[in-house]
């Protein structure tokens, strides 16, 4: 049994890149009840029991023998070293597109759970909800003894097939359109800091920076007040210290590339438990200089992309994706900032917690020998704390770099929510 993917979809074979989704945990784990709601989870969803195969001029999910399909796998070892060793270690070719390990430490009291998730299947919104149905099933075993009926659902429908009625020539002038402004306003990328191609020697590392509760509710007033999202300052802060590693004092010009949900905006909604791609994105380019303002520049970013959505283009955007590689400059920015709002993490059962909860994207590919590239900030609210995660190729970006890249985005958003938050915001010290 098997499901075409469409042309959209089929774009994410290529990458290989994945949703790698992680929780870090203090307490009991009872490792037989985690394997059983794990097993019932992926039971429930074809595309997490499917691989990807030749199907004529493109690809299909095809489902997976019974003794092929995800486990999951069990060890001991130290969590930041498992933690880097699944973020580094791809799903494989051909084989299935979710993978959930659990390592504990030898004294049985901390655990980390990685979940990892083939973005031709998942965006951000079904990867947490598939995170957290995993514990609310754990949760059901563990407190009421008995595993919790498994409801199959039919394979998803792709999100491009599910689109609003559209004219072929608006179409076609929505695509000419985009691609002539491409062609008039290049974006410039940020130049890599490690002096020579080793794409053998480099691995995916990730600095991170975290708000506490106090800073993150001042960000989201000044917001407020300010009349933009939170995104749009994020965004701000991305771009300016992206501008400060280019070249110059004069204005240039920085792409900002946002991915934009579909699941809420189609006329049948796609619930986020529905484990289908559902995003499309949003490409601006602003003139950037070491004078411009970063209220404005927030202002102008939430402008844009609000006008973007209510003229529809989220949808024409979504139906040339299939051009992307034809025309790579239609989805190139100087930085990419995500946007996955506030999200709720998992309920678990008494005497079990959850310390952290981080989202990642990783890829198989990163290419050092192009020079530069975007900058990646993956911005995500879990509990209402603000994180953003700056995943990074070592044989492209060195850690000193990114770290510094990281503390410069710290300082513009502690700018702007108008305060000093002592030493301790950041998550990690690397």
């Amino acid at each position: 049994m098997q499901r075409e993917l469409c042309p959209v979809e089929t774009l994410y074979v290529g990458q290989r890149s994945r949703a790698v989704l992680s929780c870090a945990l203090r307490g009991p784990v009872d490792v037989a009840a985690l394997s059983t709601a794990f097993d019932t989870v992926t039971a429930g969803q074809p595309t997490l029991r499917a691989r990807i195969v030749p199907d004529g001029t493109g690809f299909a999910l095809r489902l997976l023998g019974e003794d092929d399909r995800p486990r999951l796998s069990v060890r001991t070892g130290d969590l930041e070293e498992a933690y880097a060793a699944e973020l580094n270690t791809p799903l494989p070719v051909g084989g299935p597109l979710a993978r959930a390990a659990l390592v504990s430490e030898p004294d049985g009291d901390r655990h980390l759970l990685v979940l990892l998730v083939d973005h031709t299947i998942t965006d951000g919104h079904s990867a947490i909800a598939l995170h957290n149905t995993l514990w609310e099933r754990y949760r059901a075993i563990v407190e009421r003894g008995a595993e919790p009926p498994v409801a199959v659902s039919p394979w998803p429908r792709p999100v491009s097939l599910s689109l609003p009625p559209a004219d072929e020539a608006d179409i076609a002038a929505y695509l000419e359109r985009r691609s002539e402004e491409a062609r008039r306003h290049p974006v410039e990328l940020v130049s890599y800091d490690v002096p020579r191609p080793a794409a053998d020697e480099g691995h995916i590392e990730v600095r991170r920076l975290t708000l506490g509760l106090e800073a993150t509710t001042r960000l989201r007033e000044s917001a407020r007040r300010a009349g933009v999202s939170v995104h749009a300052l994020v965004s701000a802060a991305v771009l300016m210290t992206a501008r400060r590693r280019l070249e110059g004092n004069g204005p240039r010009t920085l792409g900002c590339l946002s991915p934009v949900d579909l699941r809420s905006r189609l006329a049948s909604p796609v619930p986020a438990s529905v484990m289908v791609a559902a995003v499309t994105t949003h490409l601006q380019t602003v003139e950037v200089s070491e004078e411009t303002e970063p209220l404005a520049l927030a202002r102008s970013v939430h402008a844009r992309i609000n006008d973007f959505i209510t003229r529809g283009d989220h949808f024409r955007e979504m139906r040339i994706t299939p051009e992307i590689p034809r025309n790579p400059a239609l989805q190139t920015g100087t930085v990419i900032v995500t946007n996955m709002g506030v999200v709720p993490g998992p309920r678990l059962p008494e005497g079990l917690r959850a310390t952290d909860v981080r989202l990642v994207p990783g890829r198989e590919q990163y290419f050092p020998q192009a020079g530069r590239s975007p900058v990646m900030a993956c911005v995500v609210s879990f509990e209402g704390r603000l994180a953003i995660e700056f995943p990074h190729f070592t044989a492209c970006f060195s850690p000193s770099f990114m770290r510094a890249f990281r503390d410069d985005v710290l300082d513009g958003l502690l700018a702007f929510a108008g305060t000093a938050e002592p030493a301790g915001v950041l998550a990690d010290a690397s």
